[in-house]
């Protein structure tokens, strides 16, 4: 019964979507794309007034076993772009977040959740052009923290540090992204970059993660974003924190497994295993 209704409105939702503001929308496929969310906040809904990270977690997990594709947000105009058949790590993090928001507020509809989506995707949580996706992790964190949408734990840790970067790794590779091509939007990438010249931000160092004090104090559901090395660039992975056997383990879309996954590893052998992850940022999820 709970699928014929959910069915019904799905069907009413994609007839009406234009109607309802949603021609800067881009779906991988419609119909299946508003059946999955509409089927997995449904799913949810019973823990509507659950702490946040309890509705991250699961939600994440309902993501187990999709497969990782890279790049689905590009190519074309910018548009919020809905694909819950492929994810990569950011894309993971931002439809999860977006979901576990929507149930937060007690909908179930899956046009509340573009709605949320494009909140925590777009700087101001509104689409103007490429520029104003959140591409860095520093100006999405900022950008969210100050909208209410999520705040930053890492600084109420007991063992942190801070970490000044300028980061400018976009146009600093221009090549590598095609958008930039367009002398306009390079332009305004630049000036986004420049609010983030020696930018300072909290990190947990990852030969820290090992303490059984830093572990205690891990929420399954935490988004963790994993700072790098890589010159100009601030996070090289998304995910979230869930526990296998007491052990606090990386939940996410993973390009080496190419699919959404648990890693085997604890999260701080994860950690020490790559030599370009200097440690982690940790966000929740606000009330």
């Amino acid at each position: 019964m709970r699928f014929f209704l959910t069915a019904i409105l799905v069907g009413a939702s994609f007839l009406f979507a234009n109607a309802a503001g949603l021609d800067k929308v881009r779906f991988h496929n419609m119909e299946t794309d508003t059946t999955k969310i509409t089927e997995i906040l449904i799913k949810s809904e019973h823990l509507k007034d659950a702490d946040p990270c309890t509705r991250v977690e699961f939600i994440a997990k309902q993501f187990l076993g999709l497969p990782y594709v890279a790049g689905t947000l590009e190519g074309g105009p910018e548009m919020v772009t809905v694909n819950v058949d492929q994810l990569d790590c950011t894309t993971y993090v931002e439809t999860v977040l977006a979901m576990a928001y929507t149930i937060g507020e007690g909908r179930t509809s899956w046009r509340d959740f573009v709605y949320n989506l494009e909140r925590m995707r777009y700087r101001g949580g509104e689409l103007n052009g490429y520029s104003s996706r959140l591409h860095y992790i520093s100006d999405w964190i900022v950008d969210n923290t100050h909208r209410g949408n999520f705040h930053e734990e890492t600084n109420r840790f007991d063992y942190y540090n801070y970490q000044i970067k300028s980061i400018r790794f976009m146009t600093a590779n221009r090549d590598k992204y095609p958008a930039l091509a367009d002398s306009v939007t390079y332009e305004e990438m630049k000036n986004v970059e420049i609010g983030y010249r020696n930018h300072r931000f909290p990190y947990i160092k990852k030969i820290d993660l090992s303490r059984k004090d830093i572990k205690r104090v891990f929420k399954a559901g935490d988004v963790v974003a994993l700072t790098t090395r890589i010159d100009l660039l601030d996070v090289a992975h998304l995910g979230f924190i869930t526990f296998v056997d007491g052990e606090p383990h990386l939940m996410h879309a993973s390009m080496k497994a190419m699919e959404v996954i648990i890693d085997k590893l604890p999260l701080h052998e994860y950690m020490t295993k790559s030599r370009n992850l200097t440690g982690l940022r940790v966000i929740r999820l606000n009330e």
